[in-house]
């Protein structure tokens, strides 16, 4: 077989190992990583049960990337402190070995069933999680099916010259091949797939014990870099760089001790491909003993290395819609949800700010709710595109409704913001013009307006960001009162303006027109709970008919 052949044969069972890691790891997140992250964010009180999470969810996920973005978002957005989250990443490497370890039995057998199992339940029902159980099967499948491709192709480049000049440049320099294996594995943004590669390259007996463990070292530093370069703000990029210093650490332990440790693994049974699993194992394993005791010092050492800049420029421009979101849906749909917030946010100072306005006229308090307002434009625009390229890949049901609750919310509180600035803004300024200013009993009645809409925000904050039943249909029971509000202070006025024969039709027919789109905006904010009730409210029926 000639060199191009065997090259190709080696490139092509690499990028079908890949691509099997890459359809588990994304199969796993989409069907079941909404629920393991609400489970992540109830349980991780202490540093013993994150450790334990982060090997769980790591075994699960097959992905210790997909567990330190997970991580990351938590962390940045406060919900979990930083000493926990390192010892998740620490259980995270112990996690990502379980795979080798699966992987490094003889599973010959193994991958035709995979294969035909995995297209069974995948095609068993229309349901996003058998779907993704399936897709998970097939990609184990097509790892195993890789590392037999792997296999025999090496062994065929075991006896070209090249390979030999190859492997003996290795082992001359430690370093270069610590360097060789952290590109690599940066390269392919997979360790398992860095260590299967090693150990198959190490079960054709041309690399020694030394050579083989320092290659683990480097795949485990490179595992560490995707992360690191993914992260966007100083906070998201503590928990990344804490979890790289820590492995930098071990690895320079390890090649101090590499001497003892070739004459420790020699007294052993184990091959060299034996080996090159179970020190991989063992490098993990022995860095969470030894740091998970120094999570909270190395917390607090990255939080003074690290410390989150002031942000400046326009409110509107999003801070937490990073790309590495995109690649994991329910991070992603966490990053539109806190600038979801944001736009609620915006939307509440423009009601405080239109509340000053009627009571002053001040030309520059309106020109303060117009801006507002496009700073409020421009963040939703970049929430709605955000959701769009996320759902590219493809998002499981559940994760679907959720992307489509954060699109309606955001719309209905950009729509109220247009009718704040717009409308509303503009009928305080004619009266501005006119040099009138609203009397005390209109300013009493838009008042009261002003402090239910905003009761009414609070309560669809509520609803959509803690996905809450009852706050949701509280919301929509108010429109009855605002409705009730609008319909009394209309009657009121009319009955002033009908004993006042001097009051200016114009001025009346400005109050009533504040009125009624104050009654338009509580209608968009109230807008909010409807996909709420009607998700809740179907899982709910569907509990109850079980």
């Amino acid at each position: 077989m000639s060199g191009t052949t065997l090259l190709i044969n080696l490139a092509g069972a690499i990028a079908l190992l890949l691509w099997g890691s890459h359809m588990i790891s994304t199969a796993l997140q989409r069907g079941f990583g909404t629920p393991l992250r609400h489970w992540m964010g109830r349980h991780l009180n202490n540093r013993w049960m994150a450790l334990l999470s982060g090997i769980g969810i790591t075994g699960i996920l097959q992905s210790s990337t997909a567990v330190s973005l997970m991580a990351t978002s938590f962390t940045a957005a406060g919900t979990l402190s930083l000493a926990p989250a390192l010892a998740v990443m620490l259980g995270a490497n112990i996690g990502s070995t379980l795979v080798v370890q699966l992987m490094s039995f003889n599973t010959a057998l193994a991958i035709p069933l995979l294969i035909m199992v995995g297209f069974v339940i995948f095609k068993l029902r229309d349901n996003s999680s058998f779907e993704s159980a399936g897709c998970a099967m097939i990609g184990l499948g097509l790892m195993l099916l890789a590392l037999s491709l792997l296999s025999a192709t090496l062994g065929h480049i075991e006896s070209t010259p090249v390979f030999h000049a190859v492997m003996q440049g290795l082992e001359g320099d430690t370093l270069i091949a610590l360097m060789v294996a952290v590109m690599l594995t940066l390269i392919c943004h997979s360790s398992v797939a860095v260590i299967l590669l090693i150990a198959s390259l190490a079960a054709t007996g041309v690399m020694t014990p030394a050579t083989a463990m320092v290659l683990v070292l480097g795949a485990n530093i490179g595992g560490a870099l995707p992360p690191v370069l993914n992260a966007g703000s100083p906070v998201a990029r503590r928990l990344p760089i804490g979890n790289l210093m820590v492995r930098v650490l071990g690895a320079v332990l390890a090649m101090a001790l590499l001497p003892w440790l070739t004459q420790t693994a020699a007294k052993t049974a184990l091959t060299t491909p034996q080996l090159v699993v179970w020190f991989h194992t063992a490098f993990s394993a022995v860095l969470a003993l030894m740091f998970i005791w120094l999570t909270g010092p190395l917390a607090r050492l990255l939080e003074r290395m690290f410390v989150e800049k002031e942000r400046v420029g326009d409110p509107g421009m999003p801070l937490y819609l990073d790309e590495a979101g995109l690649n994991v849906a329910y991070l992603g749909l966490s990053n539109s949800v806190r600038e979801s917030l944001r736009a609620a946010d915006m939307l509440a100072m423009m009601l405080d700010r239109l509340c000053v306005l009627f009571e002053t006229l001040e030309q520059r308090t309106a020109d303060e709710i117009r801006q507002v307002d496009q700073s409020l434009d421009l963040l939703s625009a970049a929430i709605r595109a955000y959701l769009a390229d996320l759902g590219q890949d493809g998002l499981s049901d559940t994760d679907a409704d959720r992307a489509q609750e954060i699109l309606m919310f955001v719309i209905n509180v950009e729509h109220a913001g247009d009718i704040l600035s717009s409308s509303l803004t503009q009928l305080a300024t004619r009266r501005a013009r006119r040099g009138e200013l609203f009397n005390p009993f209109e300013q009493n009645h838009i008042r009261l307006l002003h402090w239910e809409i905003l009761t009414s925000l609070r309560l669809a904050i509520s609803a959509f960001l803690g996905e809450d039943l009852y706050a949701a249909h509280q919301l929509v029971n108010r429109k009855e009162v605002i409705r009730q509000l609008e319909a009394s202070a209309s009657r009121e006025h009319f009955k002033k303006l009908r004993e006042d024969k001097n009051a200016w039709a114009e001025s009346g027919d400005i109050f009533q027109r504040v009125l009624r789109d104050y009654r338009r905006v509580h209608h968009h904010i109230a807008a909010v709970a409807y996909p709420v009730i009607d998700r809740l409210g179907e899982d709910i029926r569907l509990q109850e008919s079980v």
